[in-house]
């Protein structure tokens, strides 16, 4: 029974969830906003105001890194971005799609951190109904958003595709596996990946069914890149069973970073995190 027990088996068929009921098990948390955008003193752009809830205030020398806009979805919708100068001559920009329950100002100085460890710019986006971007979070406003600022990333700051990483970290690997399969990119990066929004819930699950959401384990089967996958062994929140079914399923799998002991949230605390990430950088894109 594909993995199922009876009781399960028997709800599936006789009262099958519907995507919108699985998503908002899996995913969705949006915190209260910990930034403002504002228009700078000349009124000529805009500048992020960062609360208390983000914890860690920019220096001078940090708020000239970031450059804050906004990009308007196919739909409409507003979506805030932010593009991080960590070095003037990075051969490479991540598209960063951020995970659950965060916004832009939470991970603004984890984006300054990564970017100037890895000599690469950062652009990343918050979600609708995230930080200040309109809109209602569902999977295809998450799709649209990363498109939008992929657009904008290449638009804005001339960036051609094949210097462009698209990374997305947990709920984040949604908007970026989908992109992946529509656009040319150097790499991508699928860090804490979920296969399917039924496989959360039923983590034994063996096929995808057709009210299943965030279809991970489907799409990432066309995407062209060279994608790296990176899990934690011990994650409580998306089993380490996912990260290994995406790494079996990419068409140009490269050698995945499985994080021994590492949970939902602390991967990056590991040193083996920042160095796989250098060697793909550095020795497997070059």
């Amino acid at each position: 029974m594909n993995g199922l027990g009876c009781v399960e088996f028997c709800r599936l068929f006789l009262c099958p969830p519907c995507p919108s009921k699985i998503a908002a098990k899996v995913a969705f948390l949006p915190p209260e906003p910990s930034y403002t955008i504002v228009r700078d003193e000349n009124g000529t752009k805009y500048k992020i105001h960062l609360s208390e809830r983000a914890e860690w205030q920019h220096s001078a020398r940090e708020q000239d890194q970031i450059d804050v806009f906004y990009a308007r979805t196919r739909s409409g919708e507003k979506i805030s971005c932010m593009h991080v100068t960590c070095s003037p001559n990075a051969k490479y920009t991540l598209l960063f799609s951020h995970g659950n329950a965060v916004d832009l100002g939470q991970m603004s100085s984890f984006f300054i951190g990564l970017g100037t460890r890895l000599k690469v710019n950062i652009l990343s986006y918050d979600y609708c109904g995230y930080g200040q971007s309109s809109g209602k979070p569902n999977e295809s406003n998450l799709n649209k958003a990363c498109a939008a600022a992929y657009e904008k990333l290449l638009e804005k700051y001339s960036v051609r595709p094949d210097q462009v990483i698209l990374y997305g970290q947990s709920i984040g690997t949604v908007p970026t596996t989908d992109l992946a399969t529509k656009v040319d990119c150097a790499a991508v990066v699928l860090h804490s990946p979920l296969s399917s929004g039924f496989r959360v819930l039923f983590p034994t699950a063996k096929r995808t069914w057709f009210f299943d959401a965030f279809k991970n384990v489907e799409k990432v089967q066309r995407v062209r890149s060279p994608t790296l996958v990176i899990h934690g062994t011990e994650d409580e929140v998306i089993p380490f069973i996912h990260g290994k079914q995406i790494h079996d399923r990419c068409p140009k799998p490269l050698p995945p970073l499985w994080v021994n002991n590492a949970g939902h949230n602390d991967i990056e605390v590991f040193p083996e995190y920042l160095e796989r990430l250098k060697r793909l950088i550095n020795e497997e894109l070059g």
